[in-house]
């Protein structure tokens, strides 16, 4: 059967020959054989042995997880501090002894609180200024002479209020405190208010009243218009306790723009009013 199969491919080969020779006398243009196929080109036969499958590429290494961001870890390394105290001495002891938020680093002191809550009142400003971080106390300088005039008119003393700040730490060059700087700080300022438990809060300035009340409204619609805040718990949830709070122009801003007194007068009075009602 062999020998059959070279006879038949012997004639084959013999006839196509004869056929492109024919071609040739005619004057048909011959073209040249196809080339053999190459190893590894399409419809060419592979040299890989039957049987043998292809290496599989090695699936690529899973990224490393990723560091957390320093703001991140801040933040929540001051939730922990501030959870862990159980009084305002343990948390001022504890915010001095953070070292999560950058503004510390170039402050000379840091300014926790003045006063007492003798009226119920706790006054939430928004950042240490010159004076206050020389002396490390907060509202000394002369808009803390400002504030103290604002709360006599309504029979306030100075140290029958509590005055503190979203921020323990002067910006340098009393710069506008950044995202990072606040959320360094926010975790202590809600566990200063819980355990302070004041009747009333004062938010002073446009970053204290928008910081603490969750907003993005201007102080000037804020001012002179009563909010509440919710008390957060330990870990920083809400919790069902709220307070009264007024948002007021802060007092270095009426020392800029002192036709805007007339209005923080309505705005104290307002405050004497709910404070009667309690």
């Amino acid at each position: 059967m062999g020998q059959n199969l070279t006879k038949a491919s012997t004639a084959a080969e013999a006839a196509r020959t004869a056929l492109m020779d024919w071609w040739a006398d005619a004057g048909v243009a011959v073209p040249p054989p196809p080339p053999a196929p190459r190893p590894g080109v399409a419809g060419a036969p592979s040299l890989r042995p039957r049987g043998v499958q292809r290496e599989a590429a090695p699936e690529p290494a899973a990224p490393p997880p990723a560091a957390e961001a320093p703001a991140v870890k801040a933040q929540s390394e001051a939730r922990a501090a501030a959870a862990a105290a159980d009084s305002l001495q343990a948390l001022k002891s504890a915010v001095e002894a953070f070292e999560g938020c950058a503004l510390k680093a170039t402050a000379k002191n840091t300014v926790f609180s003045r006063g007492a809550l003798t009226s119920g009142v706790m006054v939430v400003g928004e950042a240490p200024g010159f004076e206050e971080d020389a002396r490390g106390e907060p509202f000394v300088g002369r808009s803390g002479l400002l504030l103290d005039r604002m709360f006599a008119a309504i029979g306030l003393d100075r140290e029958a209020i509590y005055v503190s700040n979203i921020l323990f730490w002067r910006p340098p060059g009393n710069r506008n405190p950044s995202e990072d700087d606040i959320r360094a700080c926010l975790p202590f300022v809600e566990r200063h208010i819980a355990l302070a438990q004041p009747k009333v809060l004062v938010f002073a300035g446009k970053l204290a009243a928008q910081t603490m009340l969750g907003t993005s409204e201007g102080i000037m619609r804020m001012r002179g218009r009563w909010s509440e805040y919710r008390i957060r718990d330990a870990s920083g949830a809400p919790t069902e306790t709220a307070l009264p709070a007024l948002p007021v122009l802060h007092p270095a801003f009426l020392l800029r723009q002192p036709a805007w007194k007339a209005q923080t007068w309505r705005d104290m009075l307002s405050l004497q009013a709910k404070l009667e009602s309690l």
